[in-house]
């Protein structure tokens, strides 16, 4: 007989019992997350009506490549240039509700009696929201094309870099006396110097192995080559003494900005979603309902606090950070529960024994309740903005709208140091990144290599110097020489005060390149003699031979800024083709029209699409075919792709015309439509009557297709074209309906 291996066995519970629940919450339009952390407690050991999982070191290896792919698939949808666009909204509304939650969460925990540790997981797990939850809801909704949903996708993006902040300062206070101020900023600078490196290298030469190999890379090869950079990430990650999740995220970020990035993202899915639910599933089993039992007033208290306070932190924080009072409660209801980044932290603190027990089961029960109240919250947000405005008085409106118009103004400039971040502060901070990245490599990796193969002599670590300084020279040229990015010719002003600043400025890049210096030959020195000599002969060397060294460098630069906007520039060639039919303050929009949708199959003109919502219609993309500046008379079809020339308001107009009709409910697909035919008699209320005034679609869910008259046949007749007595009709609908309206023929 056979052995069949444990793991096989579990494997097939917990994927069975996952199939399951996700076609269960399916079908009744609910999150898979909840079906998956209710087959992850029935296949778990406190489920005894069920086959338990026997190999839980075997499942939690399975989750942990869960976690993985999680992280590398939100690593492709975050992208280091979203977060550098998604403005100082989102950062302050995000940094205000992170460190709002984290108190109220540590606070509460005190309360409760709960260790120390407990309350600072607490606080960080109710500091994170879902960003799966979310999408989902919005496209649910049909909300992903307006203006406070910009708002909330910024927010996600700040809270996924800030929950992989937390996760390594989490880890390094969980051993005991590790923390304190200066520990924190130690960790914090260390994560930002490794995001840079990695990201720098990342940028730089992935962009081009894709290029060189392109030909070779089908969808399979793609996949396991992306696969292979995740795993291999997170590897460094951990010898870096930094997380594997933090890994997998990082390479997913650097593949998001390489022209491949969204087809990996997408031949990811498969993979993503296997390892996902293994890992959700896994969280499921730790669902334990004594403890539930017996803190039940504590998920209560949390799940209540929790949309509290993601509604008063974020909302606070948007319209502190000048975001209107509608925006700002409609973001923080969009935010109100806790999802993939919570599970991971509390599992961090499952494994590192630093939390209790009752902590895990109670998280996810606040999150069930939190992902299931979520598209609730969603879709009263407007009813929750009009009753709050009707409570506050008018000066406080009135005040917050000057606010508001104060931190939208454009003060671009007004500050000198500003105006140096923008034109030296990223380079120099770049440069010197890499600088100290190429030192640090050489004299971790390289020179022990070198002195036990040579021996540790003053030669040998004087030649290793100087190879490294003619190795990080580039860099060490941009950060005190490179003349700044031309500044457009209308901002005189701007001109003119760099031109009062410049002495300032060069006295200070030459400390920052001198300090480099000196820090990388502190790498290998092991007397005080060479040290002295190297530092006073390197920089003239450099002044001297500047010129050089600064075109090879200009080399490193644009191959660096080819790869960087090699995926933006591709999308502007395609959007080039495009007819430029939008004006500067419109904005251009895309919206997919449904099968439901209550216009598909009206023309332009049956629907009304520009009266009712003032939008324009520049092109419709349909399949392989796009029609430009389409006519009154052509057809919306289901799935007809609609690029809109509009405003914020209009975009929202458009959205709710195209939307199916509410309170309707579809047809079964069992039932019949045909084709029918009817005659229009002398005393019919149809007769001498136009298309559109019968109203045949919006009464009988018939479409006519064309009209028999007097021998002379028109194929898909105009919404004007009146019914004659003796007309034969031809009728596209559903049968019962078009024989209820026989009767009225």
């Amino acid at each position: 007989m056979n052995h069949l291996p444990q793991m096989i066995i579990d494997l097939t519970l917990i994927l069975g019992a996952a199939a399951i629940s996700t076609l269960i919450f399916n079908k009744l339009r609910q999150p898979v997350v909840l079906g998956y952390l209710i087959a992850g407690f029935v296949v778990g050991p406190h489920f005894p009506l069920w086959p338990t999982v026997a190999d839980s070191d075997g499942v939690k290896l399975w989750a942990e490549i869960g976690v993985i792919f999680l992280l590398f698939g939100l690593g492709l949808e975050f992208s280091f240039k979203k977060l550098a666009k998604v403005g100082k909204s989102a950062f302050i509304a995000a940094t205000f509700e992170i460190i709002t939650m984290s108190a109220v969460g540590y606070l509460f925990g005190q309360a409760l009696g709960w260790t120390t540790m407990d309350s600072i997981f607490l606080g960080a797990i109710l500091s994170m929201s879902s960003t799966t939850i979310i999408i989902r809801a919005f496209d649910e909704a049909r909300l992903k094309s307006t203006a406070f949903a910009s708002l909330v996708f910024g927010i996600l993006i700040v809270e996924d870099l800030m929950a992989i902040l937390l996760m390594v300062v989490l880890s390094a206070i969980s051993v005991p006396g590790s923390f304190s101020g200066s520990n924190l900023a130690y960790l914090s600078a260390r994560l930002v110097f490794f995001l840079l490196v990695w990201f720098l290298i990342g940028i730089y030469f992935l962009p081009t192995v894709f290029q060189r190999i392109r030909r070779q890379l089908n969808d399979e090869i793609m996949l396991i080559v992306s696969i292979a950079l995740c795993f291999l990430m997170v590897v460094l990650a951990t010898k870096a003494n930094f997380s594997a999740a933090l890994g997998a995220f990082i390479m997913g970020s650097i593949l998001a900005e390489t022209k491949e990035g969204e087809r990996i993202e997408h031949l990811l899915i498969s993979v993503k979603d296997l390892f996902a639910a293994i890992f959700f599933v896994s969280v499921g089993m730790m669902i334990d309902p004594s403890i539930l039992r017996e803190h039940f007033m504590v998920v209560i208290l949390i799940t209540i606090i929790t949309i509290v306070g993601k509604l008063m932190g974020s909302g606070f924080g948007a319209v502190i950070s000048g975001r209107s009072l509608k925006h700002s409660t409609q973001a923080g209801m969009s935010l109100a529960q806790i999802g993939e980044f919570s599970f991971i932290i509390a599992t961090l603190g499952v494994s590192l024994n630093v939390v209790s027990d009752f902590l895990y089961p109670i998280i996810i029960a606040v999150s069930a309740v939190t992902t299931f109240t979520t598209p609730y919250m969603i879709r009263y947000s407007d009813s929750m903005y009009s009753w709050i405005e009707r409570r506050l008085p008018q000066t406080l409106l009135d005040s917050l709208n000057q606010y508001e118009q104060a931190m939208s103004s454009n003060s671009k400039g007004s500050s000198a140091l500003g105006l140096l971040y923008r034109t030296y502060g990223l380079g120099v901070l770049l440069n010197s990144v890499a600088a100290l990245a190429v030192s640090l490599s050489v004299s971790t990796w390289g020179l022990p290599l070198i002195l036990s193969t040579f021996g540790d002599t003053s030669t040998v670590r004087f030649v290793s110097c100087v190879l490294t300084l003619v190795a990080c020279s580039p860099f060490l040229v941009a950060v005190a020489f490179k003349a700044p990015k031309k500044i457009a010719s209308k901002e005189v002003e701007s001109v003119l005060r760099l031109r009062r600043l410049q002495i300032g400025v060069a006295v200070i890049r030459a400390i920052v390149g001198l300090v480099l210096i000196e820090v990388i030959i502190s790498q290998f020195a092991k007397s005080t003699l060479f040290p002295l000599i190297i530092l006073i002969i390197t920089p003239i060397l450099i002044f001297i031979f500047r010129a050089k060294i600064g075109r090879f460098y200009s080399v490193i630069e644009n191959r660096f800024l080819s790869n960087l906007n090699a995926k933006e520039i591709s999308e502007m060639e395609s959007l080039a083709k495009l007819p430029q039919l939008a004006p500067w303050d419109a904005t251009l929009a895309q919206i997919v029209l449904s099968a439901d949708s209550r216009i598909a199959g009206q023309s332009l003109e049956e629907c009304k699409f520009r009266t009712e919502t003032g939008a324009t219609i520049g092109m419709i993309d349909r399949g392989s075919r796009r029609i430009f500046a389409p006519g009154r008379s052509e057809r919306l079809l289901p799935g007809d792709e609609l690029f809109l020339i509009a405003t914020e308001e209009q975009i929202a107009a458009a959205q709710d015309l195209v939307s199916p009709q509410k309170n309707h409910s579809p047809l079964p697909h069992d039932e019949l439509y045909s084709l029918v035919s009817l005659n229009i008699e002398h005393e019919s209320p149809y007769a001498k009557k136009t298309i559109r005034e019968i109203g045949f679609g919006e009464h009988f869910g018939g479409l006519i297709v064309g009209i028999e008259r007097d021998g002379n046949r028109i194929l898909n007749p105009e919404s004007t074209e009146i019914l004659e007595p003796g007309d034969l009709i031809w009728i596209f609908g559903h049968e019962s309906k078009i024989r209820a309206l026989r009767g009225t023929r």
